[in-house]
């Protein structure tokens, strides 16, 4: 008998001729959506009986499901996996399995027996049905549902059965009841026992929306005091006691000086007038006040003169910043283009590179170099919607969002303002703070910015915005859309030294309490702290290893220890040990294994692919060293092509035919994937088959197609960085990146070769000996 794979469900039960989408969080549940999405094949869908089991066994689902198609994959923006699935007919489970998939995951089988619906020809049913269906319109408008999608569907529905089923799958109630329910082979049955469920539950809401009409009794009650209150103030002015008129004059006065739009005076007054009639002992006062405060303390129309010298801002960018001179490039522009027209909407600029490189503490610079306040939010982590445009007063504890609460900091409307790690903002169910930044980073829309608490349109199209991220990857593309990219790239070793001489020293210095006739840093000395301590594309564990020398310089001093005031390499070591990193660790004198080059969010890396052939039955391939799909799909097309064109290289097809491959990635702890390993792998296929051992200090990095025709690539000026720090003197790269490597300063070129290749033919010509 036909086995089907089963899906378990927690706490959910799906019942037959009804679309629905499910979140799926198992692997084993991943595996089988993305092995039947799309897919003519019928899977059976079960539920669970008890929601904390992880890994299901037989023992653990019912035994009564429905057949069910998955019509569509979708993740959403939290990288949560939903599934579209259209439930079919009733079907009871029979000999269960638990069986083991090829990546060890548990998956489920089972033969399976239709459970004919019991029908009727009963004229009652169509009553009962919509009787059903008005009662959960009831109920959903009880719970304020009116706006969601499944209100909509139910009210649609006109065959008793899909009213029935759909009800029953979209109402939230024990999950055994649930699948009592479904077990019932009598579609009348079905429909009475869920009028039952939704009656118990109309009468618990009957007695909510009776205790929230004698709530808004009490609070008639309340107005009522609000008017005695009104008259003892009158009787306590009479008296001469305070009676807040004193608060009333100080915000009027303040109100007398600001510079506001007539449309925001006029909401001060009225909100002032709302305050005046509020009993000063009563909470909402004290929320009233601080609404006006806020009016107040914000900048509406105060701003800062830009300085338009054009010389002085190259003089700040340069002093405060070595190299990035794309991005001082662009302020420049800003800057020459402002003076001449005298006004422009501000841009959104995007820095995106590595960690280190000097992305945020580049805001500063810019504010200086244009004489503007300096406003800096941290995104990273950020997942509720409110941070951004603040929660409405409704709430308890309401105020302002992050962006006008850093505006009312700085005092002006038109500082530089850095969104630090845009792309590591989070989302849940609060809401997506990403969509809120849309209109404070669109040009177009930030001129009427919303504030929630505020409850105002407020403009920010003077302020300078500066996001920074390490990768773009992670962040969406609507937002991406309104941003000015300007990478970021990562630091030679001399760029490193003149940076540690012009800042990170003297800092380090100052932070320590020493002199520089205390001590002193030789560039050399540098270089050896570059090349053997440090392995990165920024400079914070550079100027972390200079800050340990200066400690140990001054734990000499507080014991009295002599020293020399300039360090040689042997005081380094002493201070720091044996080098961590050794320049020349490139080592390859394997068959098979070939150097490559990948691009991270932390920078360039260089990494080895190792490949090992063993006899067996049948060829196969094994791919090892916690791969993505894309390094994976590459490793498919590398074999397949090796096979086809085997006679170009002297390989035996029987050869290939009864070999088993296994291709690993060392340093399988971390994460490896990205369209960029496609000729290494296939050089070092080659290699192995052919017993011919790649060139010395050779790398290589490019994606290839299954013809052969070797794709460029990104990330080339981190790649290469990468190369030199390990040594590498020969680069592999395809025809079409001659463009970006020409565009690279030559101090970054010193010392390697490239090689421009168009097919993977050049490619196993140059590189194998």
């Amino acid at each position: 008998m036909k086995k089907y794979v089963v899906l378990p469900l927690k706490n959910m039960v799906l019942f037959p001729g009804v679309n629905t989408s499910i979140r799926l969080s198992r692997d084993s549940s991943l595996r089988i959506a993305q092995e039947y999405a799309n897919s003519t094949s019928k899977i059976v869908v079960v539920a669970q009986k008890d929601d904390k089991v992880e890994d299901p066994n037989e023992d653990d689902i019912y035994r009564v499901g429905v057949f069910a198609r998955i019509q569509q994959i979708v993740k959403d923006a939290g990288d949560e996996t939903f599934i579209a699935i259209k439930t079919e007919k009733r079907v009871r489970l029979n000999d269960v399995e638990v069986t083991t998939s090829v990546d060890n995951l548990h998956v489920l089988t089972a033969s399976v027996t239709v459970i004919p619906e019991d029908n009727t020809s009963d004229w009652s049913l169509e009553i009962r049905s919509k009787t059903l269906q008005m009662q959960a319109i009831r109920m959903m408008l009880y719970n304020n549902l009116v706006q969601s999608p499944i209100y909509n569907h139910i009210n649609s529905l006109k065959d008793p059965e899909e009213i029935v089923n759909t009800i029953c799958t979209a109402l939230s109630f024990d999950t055994a009841e649930k699948q009592k329910c479904l077990e019932t082979n009598s579609i009348d049955d079905r429909c009475d026992k869920i009028l039952e469920f939704i009656g118990k539950e109309l009468e618990n809401l009957d007695v909510k929306h009776n205790i929230h009409v004698k709530t808004q009794e009490d609070i008639n009650k309340d107005q009522r005091n609000y008017y005695l209150h009104h008259q003892l103030e009158t009787i306590q002015k009479e008296l001469g006691e305070d009676t807040g008129k004193e608060q009333i004059d100080e915000l009027n006065a303040r109100a007398e000086k600001k510079k506001w739009p007539d449309e925001v005076k006029a909401i001060y007054e009225k909100e002032l007038t709302k305050l005046q009639r509020i009993n000063r002992n009563s909470a909402d006062y004290t929320v009233q006040y601080n609404y006006i405060e806020t009016l107040l303390e914000l900048p509406w129309d105060e701003v800062t003169t830009d300085n338009f010298d054009i010389a002085h801002a190259q003089e700040v960018l340069n002093e405060d910043h070595y190299g990035l001179d794309k991005v001082k490039e662009r302020i420049i522009e800003y800057l020459a283009v402002l003076k001449q027209k005298g006004d422009m909407k501000s841009p959104i600029l995007c820095l995106y590179g590595p960690p280190g490189v000097g992305k945020t503490s580049l805001g500063k610079s810019i504010a200086r170099a244009l004489g503007r306040e300096y406003a800096r939010i941290s995104l990273g982590g950020l997942h509720d919607e409110a941070e951004i445009r603040g929660h409405r007063r409704t709430y308890v504890g309401a105020m302002l969002g992050r962006v006008l609460q850093s505006i009312k900091k700085v005092k002006v409307s038109n500082p530089v303002f850095v969104l630090d790690e845009i792309d590591k903002i989070g989302m849940d169910h609060k809401g997506d703070p990403s969509s809120a930044l849309l209109e404070v980073l669109d040009p177009e829309q930030n001129r009427s910015f919303h504030d929630n608490y505020l409850d105002i349109d407020y403009d920010l199209s003077r302020v300078l915005f500066v996001a920074t991220a390490n990768s773009l990857d992670s962040i969406p593309r609507p937002l991406l859309d309104r941003m000015e990219l300007i990478e970021v790239t990562g630091y030679s070793m001399e760029e490193k030294q003149e940076i540690a001489i012009r800042h990170l020293v003297p800092k380090q210095l100052k932070e320590h309490g020493l002199s520089k006739d205390q001590i002193s840093f030789p560039k050399p000395v540098l270089g050896q702290i570059i090349e053997n301590y440090t392995r990165e594309s920024g400079v914070r564990s550079l100027e972390r290893t200079i800050g340990t020398i200066c400690r140990k310089v001054v734990t000499k001093i507080a014991l009295g220890t002599p020293y020399p005031a300039k360090l040689s390499k042997e005081i380094v070591v002493e201070c720091l040990g044996k080098a961590r990193y050794s320049r020349d660790m490139y080592e390859n004198n394997y068959v098979g294994v070939v150097t490559g080059l990948a691009w991270t969010s932390v920078g360039g890396e260089i990494l080895f692919i190792e490949t090992s052939l063993s006899a067996a039955k049948q060829g196969s391939l094994a791919l090892t060293g916690n791969l993505g799909d894309v390094m994976k799909e590459s490793a498919t097309i590398a074999l397949a092509y090796v096979k086809a064109h085997a006679s170009d290289w002297s390989i035996k097809q029987d050869v290939i035919d009864k070999t088993a491959v296994h291709i690993h990635v060392p340093e399988g702890a971390v994460p490896k994937d990205g369209p960029s390993a496609g000729i290494t792998i296939t050089t070092a296929l080659v290699s192995a088959f052919t017993k011919r051992k790649v060139r010395p200090r050779i790398a290589m990095t490019g994606e290839m197609t299954l013809r052969g025709k070797v794709l460029p690539i990104g990330g080339v000026k981190e790649k290469l960085l990468a190369a030199k720090r390990a040594g590498i003197t020969d680069i592999v790269v395809c025809e079409d990146n001659r463009k970006d490597v020409e565009e690279i300063p030559e101090m970054y070129l010193k010392g390697l070769t490239f090689h421009y290749v168009k097919d993977i033919h050049e490619v196993i010509d140059f590189a194998l000996m």
